[in-house]
C-alpha cells in the first residue's frame, strides 16, 4: 500500500463537513497525507483559513491550499520537521496506524494540536481522545494544548 495506489471506499460529504466545522476552530491547519481526497482542506481554505496539505507524493491541491511534498515518518526524525508544519492543528484522515506515532511526535515537536481519523475499524495507535462527530466517524484528538477540540 503506498501513494497513487491506495484506494479507500466512499465518504460522505457529511462525515467530512463534520470534520471540517470540528477544525474551523484553528486559524492554520496542516492536513498530512492530503492524497485525492481534498475535501476538508479546500472547504477550510473556502472559510479563510491557512491550509497546507502534505503528501509523500507530488499532489495537485485544490485553490487556496499550499502544498509541501513531505514524508510525516521522516518528519518525525528529524530536529525540525518543517515550518510547513508549524501550525495551529495538524491533521490527518483515513491514517493508518503506522502514521499516528509519527504525526504526534511530529506535533510535539513543535508544540501543535494533532487530530486523525482511522481507516475503517483501526483503533488508535497512539493515546487520544475519541470525538464522535455527527454524520458516523470518530476525530482522534491527541495533542489539544489550547483546549480547541476538548474541553
Amino acid at each position: 500500500m503506498t501513494g497513487a495506489n491506495i484506494s479507500y471506499p466512499p465518504v460522505s460529504d457529511d462525515r467530512r463537513a463534520a470534520v471540517r466545522r470540528t477544525l474551523a476552530g484553528f486559524e492554520r491547519v496542516c492536513e498530512v497525507g492530503i492524497g485525492t481526497r481534498h475535501g476538508v482542506a479546500a472547504g477550510l481554505a473556502g472559510d479563510g483559513h491557512a491550509v497546507t496539505a502534505t503528501d509523500v507524493v507530488e499532489r495537485d491541491p485544490p485553490g487556496g491550499v499550499a502544498f509541501v511534498r513531505d514524508d510525516v515518518v521522516a518528519a518525525a526524525d528529524r530536529g525540525d520537521p518543517g515550518e510547513h508544519y508549524r501550525v495551529d492543528c495538524v491533521y490527518a484522515l483515513n491514517s493508518p496506524p503506522e502514521l499516528h506515532r509519527p504525526l504526534v511526535r511530529v506535533a510535539d515537536a513543535v508544540d501543535t494540536a494533532c487530530c486523525f481519523t482511522t481507516l475503517g475499524g483501526d483503533p488508535p495507535a497512539v493515546d487520544a481522545t475519541p470525538l464522535a462527530l455527527s454524520g458516523g466517524d470518530t476525530l482522534y484528538v491527541a495533542r489539544d494544548p489550547d483546549g480547541v477540540l476538548v474541553e
